[in-house]
């Protein structure tokens, strides 16, 4: 059974993220709009109506806003923790009862081939959570939104073999950028965004053998660029004589558009 993994879109302006199987395909976040959803979809060959199954982060606007609107047109279900529903079902519109469920930490989720489970992570949000998404043999991992690193978070990025990892600031470029002081406390914070730094080390901490492919997602486009986010990374991962490009591929997942199709076999 293959295992495939594709961003949509990836950034502080909007994130969703694409994993599936011959017969099983789900969303991670919704936060651009419908129609950019469908678009995103079309390019990689699949359908609205194939999507089994919508999973929420948190319900921040940035990972929220399409939700509603893609499973009235669709009878998606949608999962989120109670936090998330709290916090923002009213950002999603009149929904099916039947299409709201409810997912706790650490709980199992399955969704036909697939088994999604959700865990804890360190964010300015309800009830915030990253998702491990496995088949029998392969394991994907999508880690944004963190404020700082915690235990649940390392052990749930192990024996990751595609992982989406936040590399979302710069400290320097936010230090000295133009953000009024309030919201960078917010942002750098412990429940605020990884820097390009704490993502590298974090990523030296849980290599492991299994883990081929590395996507840094959730950029800053006020704070960040694709190449310092990239380089950064690379530098501290050498550091720990950990070669990019041999065994692993270490890539930044477009801000918007999709980015390249990781397939697993």
């Amino acid at each position: 059974m293959s295992l495939e993994f594709a961003t949509i879109a990836s950034g502080s302006s909007g994130n969703c993220i694409y994993v599936g199987t011959e017969n099983t395909k789900i969303l991670i976040d919704a936060g651009i709009s419908g129609k950019s959803i469908c678009a995103g979809l079309d390019q990689i060959g699949v359908r609205g109506e194939d999507i089994d199954a919508l999973f929420i982060t948190h319900e921040h606007d940035d990972h929220i806003k399409g939700a509603g609107i893609f499973s009235r047109k669709y009878g998606t279900p949608i999962y989120a923790t109670c936090g998330t529903w709290c916090g923002g079902e009213y950002k999603m519109g009149k929904l099916n009862p039947l299409l709201r469920n409810a997912v706790s930490h650490d709980e199992n989720i399955i969704i036909n081939d697939l088994c999604v489970k959700p865990f804890n992570i360190p964010h300015d949000a309800n009830e915030p959570v990253g998702y491990n998404i496995s088949t029998d043999k392969f394991k994907v991992t999508v880690a944004t939104d963190i404020g700082h690193v915690t235990k649940t978070v390392m052990d749930n990025l192990a024996g990751s073999n595609v992982l989406l990892l936040e590399s979302n600031h710069d400290v320097d470029m936010l230090k000295n950028g133009s953000y009024p002081e309030m919201l960078k406390r917010r942002i750098y914070g412990d429940k605020g965004h990884l820097s390009n730094e704490t993502a590298g080390k974090l990523l030296a901490c849980v290599m492991s053998g299994r883990l081929s492919y590395v996507r840094l997602g959730h950029l800053s486009i006020e704070n960040n660029t694709e190449r310092l986010a990239y380089e950064t990374v690379c530098s501290i991962l050498n550091n720990y004589k950990i070669k990019v490009g041999t065994y692993l591929d270490v890539a930044v997942a477009k801000r918007q558009g999709v980015s390249e199709i990781i397939e697993l076999k």
